[in-house]
């Protein structure tokens, strides 16, 4: 919009630049022929002063008009209804219309100053707090609270709620750690059936593997696979992923550790599948003639012991204290899992002596997945070190890769301040290459087994964690640390793992108690896992696995 107004302040001229301009004269009017002189200077000082001041009223407009224009549109943008007085002065200025803005901020003053006083005071017990914040204005409104008043029922009211939240929490993790603890159904089902197909189809009972290919389970010119596990189902999608991701499969020799329990259906489950020409060997513990509980002092002491009994096998709501929060809780729960004073799960610190002809191993636990080709882990040269592991000290995941050895050991205690680094870096079990015959001339299992009895004497007060803490401690040294591509953690307690990051990864892990074949695990990540599973397989679907309940 513009503005002319002429020299002599006798005409205007307001234009939009669109349509045509429009011009006020301002100035006195002729007089009309009939009417007489003085009558006519009358009408002209009349008709002077209405144009005068329709000219400063029109002024005024032009300069006020732009302004409201604009406000207009920007409370509209803001999706502001401004129709009153009293919304139009809120939007103008409140310095312009009213005198109250100094009384507002002197009052929000006040209460700061109230609540600030509150928040150092200990809230006593003030009876029945407001469930929802309806009920707390009710109840504000009805009882006319001053200041004070308003602010320790606020913060005894949000003192409640987060203890609530708390204990919610706290109740979360531990229903989470009871169906990790469970074994599913359809598992069960597939574990009862492989054993029944066991005593009643020779096939089911051939030799694994047949006779010819025997010397081939000693053969060091062959990459072998060593699995310690009780589950079936996530033996075979090991096994299976790794066939289908490598480039030399003919080359791939499985053993697999089960219990006697299992044995019957693990048996079944690969002398009815196939992998070849892959070799695969299933053995159970009881097997091995001198891999007893008597000849393994340390497990024997541990299941005899009774305060390790009633950690492992005792009340695990017990393990919860006022002062836990959630993660934390969820770190003790899965300390107290049976699995950590279980044989399979020591079998590890054993492969020189379970494999006495073998050279090199690849030791793999059972909730891993293998993507990639990993026939170059046997062409690592360790530089002399017994084991190549991925370090979880450093990475991108703050959560999964930033632990050190103050994560696993509690350095309160003297023995373990006396020996050990807080900030030493630690490594992961899941994924590891061992070099058998350096190991063989190391006393590493005594080390380990030392440090397990100093534990349990000490009432499990030096570490939390079952079998990783006094393997850190013996193998101190002997460690070679190797990509982390190779080796990709969490994918059972870190729901925020990203997708691109698994895809890339050799072989991702699912530690932590969300297992991709329970209930609870991560939808996003359990297709890693699952498409792995032979579901055209008859067993497979009898037990209805996979399906939704």
């Amino acid at each position: 919009m513009q503005l002319r107004i002429s020299p002599s302040m006798r005409s205007i001229t307001i234009s939009n630049g669109v349509v045509d301009s429009m011009k006020l004269r301002v100035g006195p009017a002729l007089p009309h022929a009939h009417q007489p002189p003085h009558h006519a200077h009358a009408s002209s000082s009349s008709s002077a002063f209405s144009y005068r001041s329709l000219f400063y009223f029109v002024l005024f407009c032009a300069c006020l008009l732009p302004f409201v224009f604009i406000r207009t549109a920007l409370v509209t943008l803001e999706g502001l209804e401004c129709s009153s007085l009293d919304c139009f002065k809120r939007h103008i200025g409140p310095n312009i219309f009213s005198k109250s803005n100094g009384n507002s901020k002197k009052l929000v003053k006040e209460l700061y100053e109230v609540l600030h006083k509150v928040d150092k005071e200990e809230v006593q017990n003030l009876g029945k707090l407001p469930d929802t914040f309806h009920e707390f204005m009710s109840e504000m409104k009805t009882n006319k609270y001053d200041a004070r008043t308003f602010a320790v029922r606020l913060k005894a009211t949000m003192e409640n709620m987060n203890k609530e939240i708390k204990r919610s929490r706290l109740s979360e993790q531990l229903f989470k750690h009871y169906a990790a603890s469970a074994i599913p159904r359809g598992i069960h089902c597939l574990s009862l059936r492989l054993t029944d197909e066991y005593s009643s189809n020779a096939h089911a009972r051939k030799q694994l593997p047949p006779p010819e290919l025997l010397p081939i389970l000693s053969d060091n010119s062959y990459h072998h696979f060593v699995l310690a596990t009780d589950n079936i189902l996530a033996a075979s999608v090991v096994v299976s992923s790794a066939i289908q991701s490598s480039e030399h499969s003919e080359r791939m020799v499985f053993h697999i550790i089960t219990d006697k329990k299992t044995y019957p259906g693990m048996h079944s489950w690969f002398a009815l599948n196939t992998v070849s020409p892959a070799v695969i060997e299933v053995k159970s513990v009881h097997q091995f003639g001198w891999l007893t509980r008597e000849n393994v002092p340390v497990l024997e002491a541990m299941e005899n012991h009774h305060f390790v009994r009633s950690h492992y096998h005792g009340n695990r709501a017990s393990a919860v204290s006022g002062g836990d929060n959630p993660r934390a809780f969820a770190s003790k729960l899965q300390a107290r899992s049976p699995m950590y004073i279980s044989l399979l799960n020591h079998l590890r610190i054993f492969l020189p002596e379970l494999f006495p002809n073998l050279d090199k191993v690849l030791f793999l636990d059972d909730d891993v997945v293998i993507q990639r080709d990993l026939s170059p882990l046997w062409e690592i040269d360790l530089q002399g070190k017994i084991m190549g592991a991925v370090e979880t000290c450093r990475g991108n995941d703050k959560w999964v890769m930033s632990k050190r050895f103050r994560t696993y050991f509690n350095f309160s205690h003297p023995l373990i301040v006396a020996n050990l680094d807080p900030d030493e870096c630690p490594w992961a079990f899941g994924m590891n290459i061992f070099d058998l015959s350096a190991w063989r001339k190391t006393n590493i299992r005594e080390t380990f087994h030392y440090w397990v009895k100093e534990n349990i004497k000490s009432g499990l007060t030096l570490w939390k964690f079952g079998t990783l803490p006094p393997a850190l401690i013996a193998f101190r040294g002997y460690v070679y640390p190797i990509d982390p591509a190779w080796h990709m953690l969490g994918l059972g307690y870190q729901e925020n793992t990203k997708l691109d990051n698994v895809r890339k990864a050799a072989v991702i892990h699912y530690n932590g108690q969300c297992k991709p074949w329970l209930d609870i695990g991560f939808k996003h990540l359990k297709p890693f896992w699952t498409k792995h599973v032979n579901v055209s397989n008859d067993f497979v679907r009898h037990c209805h696995i996979l399906e939704p309940l």
